[in-house]
């Protein structure tokens, strides 16, 4: 049953908020949007950018994705162009594809978890590179995404370390804990918000776990384990 945002209580002790950005705190993806655009720019080859698009998107959907695979493909164009120039087009992108995409629910929700000194972070497998500033637009402090590998701000086409995505955002958000001093239970609660049943690792992970305008998969598995179904769209 979907419902209306989860009663958040005044906190009486340290929680941890984490967010998937794709079709969760975005009504749309944005490593799709991100590829889309530069097809738009002319800067990638039309047909087999969206052809490859959509069928790595169709994998992701499907839970057949091979995430070195896609990154292989993904990254590829972050090398071919000089760090300024990247980074001109990301504030055009950020304008034109982002956005538009950010609900004000998406906002409110964010809000909710800052305004109760919630530790928060944005998990997501799409790279930091397209990520970061998204992060910084939704105001939220802490990002852990599958990191594009440079060399002197010179993307190579190749991640560095374990990407974030399906079980590898367990382990990172568990590395990032450590690196604070912390742990899973240094938290009276914890919270996360995905759509894509491929986070189910963390979503069990969690105390809280919520599944967001959910695909049939996370739906299903959401309604059997009694989570709380919220949709952010409208």
């Amino acid at each position: 049953m979907m419902t209306d945002f989860p009663h958040l209580p005044a906190a009486d002790g340290r929680e941890l908020a984490l967010f998937d950005l794709d079709h969760t705190l975005l009504a749309g993806d944005s490593d799709f949007e991100w590829a889309q655009f530069l097809i738009g720019r002319g800067v990638l080859d039309s047909d087999l950018h969206s052809r490859m698009n959509h069928e790595f998107y169709r994998q992701y959907v499907d839970g057949t994705l091979d995430i070195y695979e896609f990154l292989e493909f993904q990254l590829a164009p972050l090398m071919r162009h000089p760090r300024e120039q990247l980074d001109a087009w990301h504030a055009e992108f950020m304008q034109t594809r982002i956005l538009p995409i950010i609900g004000e629910k998406a906002r409110a929700l964010v809000r909710r978890h800052l305004e109760r000194g919630d530790l928060c972070a944005i998990v997501t497998a799409t790279n930091s590179f397209v990520t970061g500033p998204i992060a910084r637009e939704l105001g939220i402090p802490h990002l852990i995404a599958t990191i594009p590998a440079q060399d002197d701000g010179q993307f190579i086409g190749r991640p560095r370390g374990r990407p974030s995505f399906r079980e590898g955002k367990v382990i990172r958000v568990e590395d990032w804990l450590e690196a604070l001093g912390l742990w899973r239970g240094s938290f009276r609660r914890s919270w996360f918000y995905s759509d894509s049943h491929n986070d189910l690792p963390l979503l069990n992970w969690v105390t809280s776990p919520v599944a967001v305008d959910p695909d049939a998969r996370l739906s299903e598995a959401a309604t059997a384990a009694g989570w709380p179904i919220l949709s952010l769209r409208g």
